[in-house]
């Protein structure tokens, strides 16, 4: 079995053929770990960089994303019981009041894509459910608003953070349609990104 073909599946964005070929792959005992690492994890990089490049817009970065995450949930169970190492905790959620999600929603594909441990934490996220996250291991939380209405309720979390004594302890990243990296800085965010593309990268920044 060629991990290749599971790559340029996660690639093309063919869901069938993802969740096929890592069946396949298993099936040849390649190791779990060998798949996520040299194939899946791979391909959204390749993904990312397309997106970047403009040759890939949302559409193809999201039917790529789901056709990772199939292949992913073949993987998981076998990951856990080989006590596979797993990567960084994150955390992410839309901020109070703000019902949006789809933008939360890829870049949390492409967190796990990249290798990373995501809580999905939902929208109309209280201050109380990220203080919680991070209490639970999470070294990042990423906040979401596409309300300029809702913004402030960033600067909210992240004062309930620090009132909570767990400000320290993580790393914050904000990203919605009205974001900057001004409003970053103005409410003592650690960093912006402005796609799914980017927040990968930030991440990886954040955490070293």
């Amino acid at each position: 079995m060629d991990l290749k073909t599971i790559y340029d599946a996660v690639v093309n964005g063919e869901i069938e053929e993802v969740a096929d070929g890592v069946s396949a792959a298993l099936a040849a005992n390649i190791p779990a770990d060998k798949i996520l690492n040299e194939a899946l994890i791979p391909a959204m990089s390749e993904v990312g960089r397309l997106f970047e490049e403009q040759e890939y817009y949302v559409p193809e970065m999201l039917i790529s994303a789901k056709a990772m995450q199939g292949g992913l949930a073949i993987l998981k169970p076998l990951l856990a019981a080989a006590g596979a190492v797993a990567g960084p905790q994150v955390a992410f959620g839309t901020v109070k009041g703000d019902l949006h999600d789809i933008g939360k929603n890829l870049v949390i594909m492409m967190l796990e894509g990249a290798g990373f441990q995501v809580a999905d934490l939902g929208v109309d996220v209280p201050p109380a459910k990220f203080i919680e996250a991070v209490k639970g291991g999470a070294q990042l939380i990423g906040m979401s608003a596409m309300l300029t209405t809702t913004m402030p309720n960033m600067k909210v979390t992240i004062d309930a953070l620090k009132d909570a004594g767990v400000r320290d302890n993580v790393k914050i990243m904000i990203g919605g349609a009205p974001l900057t990296q001004a409003y970053a800085d103005q409410i003592g965010a650690d960093g912006y990104s402005q796609d799914a593309s980017a927040a990968v990268r930030k991440a990886k920044d954040l955490l070293g």
